[in-house]
């Protein structure tokens, strides 16, 4: 069985056999994720918790300092200490990427540092990641999922941590990332099929087209079936915006999201629900 150890050099990791060194790498590699089955409610739960507030303000001053090697030394120390790939992703990426983006929002953070800090966590989560077990035989298995973000792409980092869990979870997944065209979106869904539709959007300026994407998809019926899911910050920061929109399904962070997937595979939204598109049909009505 192989397992993952960060790298030094900033690069993607090297996959290697356990116990193997790497040239200039002194730390335990990190521990392969989810082995066996559960029947718990928390999907490939991890048995280490290790969030902390300390912690992660530890990692976010790192990140935002451009400190590649203390930033790799904590997510290694975290590995020795037992953390397995999701747990590192959910307790420690997720988190601190969080704080990244909400200082970020507010004007507390500058464009160096926000870059600085987000470049690297994109390293470190592809690094990570790549201990996700990928056998297609988890509790998402047999359902496939098309998952985009919206125009302003800002959210990508945060959607790609999801898609991860989620692909470990035995969901068969596709993700585009941002800036892509409603049309190009209708015609993959319509192609493929997916039994979920995942939208992500961090500002406001996405909501646009998210609407208009699913009223488009509820006014001419295409992939009648398939359940549309959204996550990302503007919905945590507006409750009630994501029914307001005609979601099927929400979530504030990556893990809840992929348990809510798992569990609630037959939720829909209710036709009261759905606000998107009503002005123009009581129009058109008139």
């Amino acid at each position: 069985m192989q397992e993952w150890a960060v790298s030094d050099d900033g690069a993607a990791g090297t996959a290697r056999m356990p116990n193997q060194p790497v040239e200039g790498d002194s730390a335990e590699p990190l521990n392969n994720p989810c082995r066996g089955g559960t029947d718990d409610r928390r999907v490939c739960r991890s048995n280490t918790a290790m969030r902390s507030d300390s912690l992660i303000e530890q990692f976010f001053a790192a990140l935002i300092a451009g400190d590649r090697p203390a930033s790799r030394q904590i997510v290694h120390a975290q590995a020795a200490d037992g953390a397995d790939a999701q747990t590192l992703i959910t307790d420690l990426f997720w988190p601190t990427y969080d704080m990244v983006e909400r200082l970020h929002r507010a004007d507390k953070l500058s464009r160096l540092s926000y870059q600085l800090a987000t470049r690297l966590l994109r390293v470190l989560v592809d690094q990570v990641a790549a201990a996700l077990p990928l056998t297609g035989n988890g509790p998402g298995a047999g359902r496939t999922i098309f998952a985009f973000c919206g125009p302003a792409d800002a959210d990508e980092l945060g959607a790609q941590m999801a898609v991860d869990l989620l692909e470990a979870s035995g969901f068969r997944v596709q993700f585009a990332g941002g800036g892509i065209a409603n049309d190009e979106i209708l015609a993959q869904a319509h192609e493929e099929r997916p039994t979920t539709l995942l939208a992500f959007c961090s500002a406001p300026s996405d909501l646009p087209g998210i609407r208009a994407l699913i009223d488009t998809l509820r006014e001419i019926g295409a992939c009648p079936n398939v359940q549309i899911a959204v996550g990302g910050g503007v919905f945590n920061r507006a409750e009630g915006l994501a029914e307001e929109i005609g979601a099927d399904l929400w979530a504030e962070d990556p893990l809840e999201l992929v348990e809510m997937l798992v569990h609630e595979s037959d939720r829909r939204a209710e036709p009261e629900q759905r606000t998107v598109g009503r002005k123009r049909k009581t129009r058109a009505a008139a």
